[in-house]
């Protein structure tokens, strides 16, 4: 799997997906850094088969109603330890694996719960 991390997701989430042996990237290392648009960092992320992770409600909203980006990781947690996050992320990769494969998906993290929404593709 590849991911793309939103300005406001750590670096250390990128370090530890790679440790999983998947490839990651920041946002701020690709297009124009921290100022790219949330429209350019959906047709990168479409274009390069990335799952966009953010906690951004405009990328849920995007995907909802445009289909982009295709694959998203809907971060609903606030302000919290990078370590809180792998530890809701990490239980979740193997059903995020499945889903990747499929088509278009939404999950949502909460404290509390995780939502999957799919969609195919035609």
């Amino acid at each position: 799997m590849k991911f793309l991390l939103d300005v406001h997701i750590s670096y250390k989430i990128a370090n530890y997906l790679k440790s999983k042996g998947f490839e990651a990237i920041h946002v701020n290392e690709i297009l124009d850094k921290w100022n790219t648009k949330d429209q350019d960092i959906c047709f990168y992320a479409d274009e390069n088969d990335l799952i966009v992770i953010t906690k951004d409600v405009d990328f849920k909203n995007s995907h909802l109603i445009g289909n982009t980006p295709r694959k998203l990781v809907k971060v609903n947690l606030g302000n919290m330890a990078t370590s809180t996050l792998i530890k809701i992320i990490s239980p979740n990769m193997e059903a995020i694996e499945r889903l990747d494969v499929k088509g278009k998906f939404l999950v949502e993290l909460d404290l509390d719960k995780v939502t999957f929404i799919t969609k195919e593709d035609k």
